[in-house]
């Protein structure tokens, strides 16, 4: 039986990060409010007492600044991790992202790499309005030269970050804000992990939804909800957006004839589209019905709470996309 360890998804990322910085020398955190603040989220709270400010290090408040600086460390053969504090922040070092760490390696011939890992806080539900509230993990799933985790669940934010640590490319980790606080147990067995393979979280005969992130619990609640008008949900939990592991998405909807894709992002340019067109491409025949997806509403996210979960995926939105089907 695997042991097992029940913690909070904040803790988690924190037992990640002190793991790592124990266990190299090269690995430091840097970022806004990482240090004596504890971080935003305060998943290093206490880091900086512990290993110190050479390794726990504040930035200035410019994240093209301090990405760079870990794409430079990166090359200088140290192992980064930068913390950027919500994912609109993020836009700020596009230049850095897409023109520097994706494209070093193939522009030096392979002779350079970038190991840097840069864990970005996404999502809305928080009432932060529409300069906070993004899921543009799809953007940086879109760029040749990094990799695209997504965390959604507590097992998942202990042990990813020390795989992303030994990949020699840059790896993005978007940690889902409404996540951190949730409680779970860790899977201490951790000898088959491996965050690059899409994860089935519920079996189900009738209909794959296909999902990741912060609207997987919303897809095992309405999950079980379908469960109780006899309708039994696969669901697909993606991982990784880049690559994304279209074996097991082909898989899933092979064995249910159905598919629904739900992701916070908005509709156009979505990575609900790209896994929609991944499924017509590779599994047209097995299908029962088209595709649907559920996602945000086609808007800047509202901050009044109630205009603000109207916009956002929700399990009873899901339940009626499956419904349909039937």
């Amino acid at each position: 039986m695997t042991e097992k360890t029940r913690t909070t998804y904040r803790d988690a990322v924190r037992s990640a990060l002190r793991e790592a910085l124990s266990g190299d020398d090269r690995v430091f955190l840097m970022g806004e409010d990482v240090g004596r603040y504890g971080g935003a989220y305060a998943c290093s709270h206490g880091l900086l007492a512990e290993f110190g400010e050479k390794r726990i290090r504040d930035t200035p408040l410019s994240e093209s600044a301090f990405v760079g600086a870990g794409i430079g460390a990166a090359l200088g053969g140290m192992r980064p991790i930068v913390e950027i504090m919500t994912v609109n922040f993020s836009l700020l070092a596009l230049d850095q992202i897409v023109n520097n760490a994706a494209t070093l390696r193939h522009m030096s011939g392979g002779q350079f790499s970038v190991p840097i890992v840069v864990r970005v806080a996404t999502g809305g539900g928080r009432q932060l309005g529409a300069q906070h509230s993004h899921s543009l993990e799809n953007w940086y799933a879109h760029i040749p030269g990094i990799k695209v985790l997504t965390p959604g669940t507590v097992t998942d934010a202990r042990w990813m970050l020390g795989e992303a640590l030994k990949d020699p490319d840059p790896v993005f980790i978007f940690e889902h804000a409404l996540l951190y606080p949730v409680e779970d147990d860790i899977e201490e067995d951790r000898t088959a992990f491996d965050p690059w393979k899409a994860k089935v979280r519920r079996s189900g005969r009738d209909v794959s939804l296909i999902t990741y992130g912060g609207s997987l619990h919303k897809c095992l609640n309405a999950a079980a909800e379908l469960s109780a008008d006899g309708i039994e949900a696969e669901v697909v939990d993606l991982r990784s957006l880049r690559p994304l592991d279209t074996g097991s998405i082909l898989g899933s909807v092979s064995r249910t004839h159905r598919a629904v894709v739900v992701d916070e992002g908005w509709r156009t340019g979505s990575i609900a589209a790209e896994v929609m067109a991944q499924i017509m491409e590779g599994a047209f025949d097995e299908l029962d019905v088209p595709v649907r997806r559920v996602c945000s509403e086609e808007v800047p996210m509202p901050y009044a709470k109630h205009l603000e979960d109207a916009a956002l995926p929700q399990p009873e939105k899901i339940v009626a996309a499956v419904k349909e089907m039937f």
